[in-house]
């Protein structure tokens, strides 16, 4: 591992030193061990949190600026559209420049960006500045997670990977509270505002306890073509499955998304399998368990989103729950992960990731069986809490050994590389089930009628079953039993 490259400027504060032997590396419960803890899972929340709390606002926003339906539409989807299309573009430049440093660079875009949100002046200025905030995001995130496996060691990176997975979690489920408090009580411009006091947070943590980690024989110029073949790639299947939801058809634009997105994803391949130094490196995807780990995440996650989307949906639409309480009903999902997470992430690099990533599956998949019962007269003490309670339980013993597994089964020179690849999946997976289990399960882009929604809601959840059933699969047959043989030889 190596600091600043050659030539750049040094920082302000200098970095501390990598942890190049893992006996060096600090404990988890450690004050250093807490204080990166700290910095990654706070800079990570941000991301997260901004990814869901805008919601909240669009009534405000709309009433303020005058904003139509389509520019609310993509107020949320111009940042998600950055953030999905540049993930492996962040996560190579941390492997190559630093990832702190490139952690760093996200971390202050992301804040200056949400200051340009919250003073924009009008619909086009918010969302061209959610657009620019997607891609600070796009830099930091996957940074946050290769920093914790270039840091910590053994079962204390286990742990650490399963708190970040908690704190992210409980990060997700505090965001919708925070916002409304926050929209009702002052104005929906602090929303963003809010951010830049956690950023400069961030910043001086990293700066003072944060050590620098990258790939030390990376060729530092970059992979222009693989990083624009990718980030259409990405763009234009976030693009066309986002629209195919919002208008509930395949319109020609959708179509033309698609196709050229695939295509791009196509090019980008061919392009990296000659390109000296590939932004993502083909050979990664000939080691059975970094390719297995991202194929379940594709299917896991698929789920996961699908399980959430249609449970809350129903909830308010067929059993008539009110909004609230239908958004609070997978909070037993968050305290689970939040108390199990670091505890899994330790117990996985003991038995290894085979067992958890196939039995935590297989657990979800019982909870989604159950949870499919959901209908008219479904009061949610009976009907829905113990499979809340059961799915939490299963996603408490899958993540954290899964994110464990995709960032361990790529050297770790290209720990970044590898966090941002888990992470486009695990999007572009929750992008796939909102667009196409509507229209497999029978509803289309109607999710107002009861009657309608009640069957649909059984055959999605269904099917979201059989996705995790085909994770636990996938797992089984490709995740190597122990821990030390999921690295690359």
């Amino acid at each position: 591992m190596t600091g600043p490259a050659d030539g750049d400027p040094s920082p302000a504060v200098d970095p501390p030193a990598a942890f190049a032997d893992p006996a060096d590396a600090p404990a988890y419960t450690s004050a250093r061990g807490r204080w990166v803890l700290l910095a990654t899972v706070l800079g990570s929340a941000i991301a997260f949190i901004d990814a869901t709390v805008v919601t909240i606002a669009l009534p405000a926003i709309a009433d303020d600026l005058d904003a139509s339906t389509g520019d609310l539409q993509w107020t949320v989807n111009g940042y998600a559209l950055t953030l999905a299309a540049f993930l492996l573009l962040g996560g190579s430049l941390g492997d190559r420049f630093g990832r702190r440093r490139v952690f760093l660079v996200g971390v202050v875009w992301f804040g200056v960006a949400s200051l340009l949100c919250a003073v924009a002046p009008g619909i086009g200025t918010l969302i061209a500045a959610r657009v620019v905030q997607g891609v600070g995001a796009a830099l930091l995130t996957p940074g946050s997670l290769a920093i914790i496996q270039s840091t910590f060691a053994g079962e204390d990176r286990g742990r650490a990977i399963g708190a970040w997975s908690g704190w992210s979690g409980v990060a997700g489920a505090v965001a919708p509270f925070l916002g409304g408090w926050i929209v009702e009580v002052a104005s929906w411009r602090w929303i963003f505002a809010i951010n830049v006091p956690m950023v400069v947070v961030v910043v001086a943590v990293t700066l003072r306890h944060v050590p620098e980690s990258s790939d030390a024989d990376a060729v530092r110029r970059l992979d222009v073509l693989g990083t624009v073949l990718g980030a259409l790639g990405l763009a234009g299947l976030t693009y066309g499955f986002t629209v195919w939801t919002d208008h509930g058809s395949a319109t020609t634009a959708v179509v033309v998304s698609l196709v050229g997105g695939a295509l791009a994803l196509v090019a980008f391949v061919v392009a990296e399998a000659h390109h000296p130094a590939p932004l993502l490196p083909p050979a990664l995807f000939r080691w059975r368990p970094f390719a297995g780990v991202n194929a379940a995440t594709l299917l896991i996650y698929g789920a996961l989103s699908g399980v959430f989307f249609f449970v809350v949906v129903t909830l308010q639409v067929v059993s008539g729950y009110p909004p609230l309480t239908a958004g609070l009903a997978p909070l037993p999902v968050t305290i689970l992960m939040f108390l199990l997470s670091p505890r899994v992430g330790a117990l996985g690099q003991r038995i290894g990731p085979r067992l958890p990533m196939t039995l935590g599956p297989l657990v979800c998949a019982g909870a989604a069986v159950l949870l499919s019962r959901i209908g008219a007269d479904s009061p949610y003490w009976t009907s829905v809490l113990p499979g809340m309670v059961l799915f939490g339980l299963g996603l408490s013993i899958t993540v954290a050994p899964l994110t464990t597994t995709a960032l361990a089964a790529a050297p770790d020179h290209l720990a970044g590389v590898a966090s941002g690849v888990n992470n486009a999946v695990a999007r572009i997976a929750g992008l796939l089930a909102i667009a196409v289990l509507p229209l497999v399960a029978g509803v289309g882009s109607s999710l107002t009628d009861a009657a309608t929604l009640g069957p649909a809601h059984r055959t999605a959840l269904l099917v979201c079953a059989g996705l995790l059933a085909a994770g636990a699969l996938t797992s089984a047959l490709t995740i190597p039993r122990r821990s030390q043989d999921v690295r690359p030889g």
